[in-house]
């Protein structure tokens, strides 16, 4: 019998079409051709949002109490990978009917239905820690970095500068550093970092009259940006994790009809 249709058990008449059914091949086919196309769309987005969350925080990485945040953009943008690959792998399993490459696209979006609730769950707990994290270790990271570490100190720089603020938690806590013992400092009788000024220019930070330097601390707009990044992660991380489960159900059902009904 040709492939496409069989005959029914018990009957000597009755033919079994490729489009017999709410979930026929051919209807199954169809929707998993749509699927796909949002499924590349999906990991497009995902990946996108990844790493525009690292490039956003790419400097202040070094400032962040653990390596939490960066591992969770990461993660996004290996979930939007395989959600691509899933997608390619889909519309040549679809298309060629071949089974070997179903199993392993629904197992691939498996993965990314796991990485990116696992995203999502991770950022909303993080969420709630971030803000004591920060508190006590990003204070302490200032005033012990700034000056001695490279990186530390580029980072707290650009932050001073991009957030409009002076100190971690108050400009006064310069006072207190390891930047405010080195010798060319207490030489030019600077109490601030040069960053901390309104308009940065070299040795301005020796005046600390709110007209010259911000007031505000770092920690409270690092914060802000920082849950709204979170929010970001967890909102697309548990919210497209929906989506593969769609792929995972058509693409059994699709599986399944093959192997039982149209084997030659």
């Amino acid at each position: 019998m040709a492939k496409g249709a069989e005959r029914l058990p018990g009957t000597s008449s009755r033919i079994r079409t490729r489009d017999d059914g709410c979930c026929s091949v051919n209807f199954l086919k169809y929707v998993l051709h749509i699927y796909n196309v949002v499924l590349f769309l999906s990991g497009l987005a995902v990946g996108g949002i990844g790493i525009w969350t690292v490039v956003a925080k790419h400097n202040y990485i070094s400032l962040l109490p653990t390596s939490t945040y960066p591992i969770l953009a990461y993660a996004l943008i290996v979930a939007g990978t395989l959600a691509i690959i899933a997608s390619w792998l889909g519309c040549g399993g679809v298309t060629s009917e071949n089974r070997c490459i179903l199993i392993v696209y629904i197992f691939v979006v498996m993965a990314v239905l796991v990485m990116e609730a696992g995203v999502g769950l991770m950022s909303r707990l993080y969420e709630e820690q971030v803000d004591l994290e920060l508190k006590v270790h990003l204070n302490r990271t200032f005033l012990d970095n700034y000056s001695v570490r490279s990186r530390e100190t580029a980072a707290i720089d650009a932050m001073q500068i991009e957030f409009k603020c002076c100190g971690a938690l108050r400009f006064e806590d310069w006072l207190h550093s390891e930047w405010s013992k080195d010798e060319e400092v207490i030489e030019n009788r600077s109490l601030v970092p040069d960053s901390c000024c309104k308009t940065p220019t070299l040795f301005c930070g020796r005046r600390d009259h709110p007209s010259n330097i911000q007031y505000t601390g770092c920690i409270y707009k690092f914060l802000e940006t920082t849950k709204d990044h979170l929010i970001i992660l967890g909102a697309v991380g548990l919210g497209l994790s929906v989506l593969e489960l769609f792929g995972i159900v058509l693409g059994t059902c699709l599986y399944i009809e093959l192997r039982h009904n149209f084997d030659d």
